[in-house]
C-alpha cells in the first residue's frame, strides 16, 4: 500500500474535531491509548467543518467549532511521535444536521439558485488549505472527501480538485466513497488509492466484497476501508451505519461484527486494510465501557479483537515485504 507498510492497520482519531479538544493531556493520552491498545500503525486525523445546510455554498472551516490549524498540527505531530503514519481527513458536515451525502445542486445552472461551481470553489479552498498542512507536516495520505454521494457524479469538478491538490501535496490521495457507492464513482483512476466506508451488515460481507472486487479489478488500484465499524449495541451488527439505532449496550455484538468483517476480508488479498471508526480525543472512563454503546471500542471486548488482528496482519505484511 505504501513504501513503509503494505498493510493499513488504522483507527480514525479525533472526530468530529471540536475546537479546544485536540490539545492537552486528555488528547495526548487518548492517542497514546489508541496506539497501545489497538497496535495500530496508521491513524486518520479527522476533523469536521460546517456549511449551513445541504444547499449552502460556503464551508466555514476557519470558524468554531472546527479545530484550529495549531490543533491539527499538534495531533499530527503527536501521531508522528508515536511512529504512526497519518492520513489527514478534513470532512464537511451540515450545521442543520442533514447528512453530507445530501449536499446537492441543480446540474444546470439557474439564476438566483445555488450552484455547483460556487460550492466546489469553496470546497477546493477548504481541501487545499488542509492539503498544504498535510504537506508541511509530512502526512503520508490525504483524504479529499467523505461519503459525498450526490457530489460523486460531478466527475469534472473532482478531477480538477485532485489536479489542484497535486500542485501542493506530494503524498497519497484517496477519496472515501460511501457504502454501496464504490461502483458509482467514475474517476477512481485520478486518485492513488480507492477507499470506502465498510458499514455492511454482518451477514452480507461476502456479497458486498464480491461487488467491490469488480471495481478494484477494473481500476487496478490499491483498496482499503477508510471507515468501518459497529456500535456496541444490540441490533447494530445488521445496521452498523446507524449511530442512532435503539438498543441496549452490547460488547458482544461489536466483537462479533469485527470478527466477521476481518474473517471475510482476510479471504481477499486486495483488501489493503482498515481505518476503523472511531476513537475520540476525549475518551470515556474505562470503567464506563460496558455501558457505552458507541463505535469506540476502548475497554470493550472488540479492543482485543482489533489488537490481535492488527498485530498479526502487520507482522505478516512486514514478513512479506522482507522476502520481496
Amino acid at each position: 500500500m505504501t513504501n513503509k507498510t503494505a498493510y493499513i492497520g488504522g483507527m480514525t482519531w479525533g472526530w468530529t474535531g471540536v475546537r479546544g479538544t485536540w490539545t492537552g493531556p486528555q488528547a495526548e493520552r487518548s492517542m497514546e491509548l489508541m496506539t497501545e491498545r489497538l497496535s495500530v500503525n496508521w491513524t486518520a486525523v479527522t476533523l469536521g467543518a460546517l456549511q449551513d445546510h445541504p444547499q449552502a455554498t460556503e464551508i466555514k472551516f476557519r470558524e468554531k467549532p472546527t479545530v484550529t490549524d495549531d490543533e491539527v498540527r499538534f495531533a499530527i505531530h503527536k501521531a508522528k511521535e508515536l511512529e504512526l503514519q497519518v492520513c489527514l481527513k478534513p470532512v464537511v458536515n451540515c450545521a442543520n444536521g442533514t447528512w453530507r451525502a445530501h449536499i446537492n445542486f441543480f446540474d444546470t445552472d439557474v439564476p438566483c439558485e445555488p450552484k455547483w461551481s460556487e460550492w466546489f470553489a469553496s470546497y477546493t479552498e477548504f481541501i487545499l488549505h488542509y492539503a498544504r498542512i498535510a504537506e508541511e507536516t509530512g502526512c503520508e495520505m490525504l483524504c479529499i472527501g467523505c461519503e459525498m454521494v450526490q457530489t460523486d457524479r460531478r466527475e469534472n469538478e473532482w478531477r480538477k480538485l485532485i489536479a489542484d491538490v497535486r500542485e501542493v501535496y506530494s503524498g497519497i490521495i484517496t477519496y472515501n466513497c460511501d457504502k454501496y457507492q464504490e461502483g458509482a464513482v467514475k474517476w477512481w483512476d485520478a486518485v492513488d488509492v480507492i477507499s470506502s466506508s465498510g458499514y455492511y451488515p454482518i451477514d452480507k460481507w461476502e456479497e458486498q466484497l464480491d461487488r467491490i472486487e469488480k471495481v478494484v479489478k477494473q481500476y487496478e488500484k490499491p483498496f482499503f476501508f477508510m471507515e468501518a465499524g459497529c456500535p456496541s449495541r444490540e441490533g447494530s451488527e445488521y445496521l452498523p451505519n446507524d449511530w442512532g439505532l435503539p438498543g441496549a449496550p452490547s460488547e458482544e455484538v461489536q466483537r462479533r461484527f469485527y470478527e466477521t468483517m476481518f474473517a471475510h476480508s482476510d479471504k481477499r488479498d486486495w483488501v489493503g486494510g482498515f481505518m476503523l471508526w472511531d476513537w475520540p480525543a476525549r475518551l470515556y472512563e474505562e470503567s464506563d465501557a460496558a455501558a457505552n454503546d458507541d463505535y469506540c471500542m476502548y475497554g470493550k471486548q472488540a479492543e482485543q479483537t482489533v489488537r490481535n488482528y492488527y498485530s498479526s496482519k502487520i507482522k505478516e505484511s512486514a514478513k512479506e515485504s522482507s522476502v520481496k
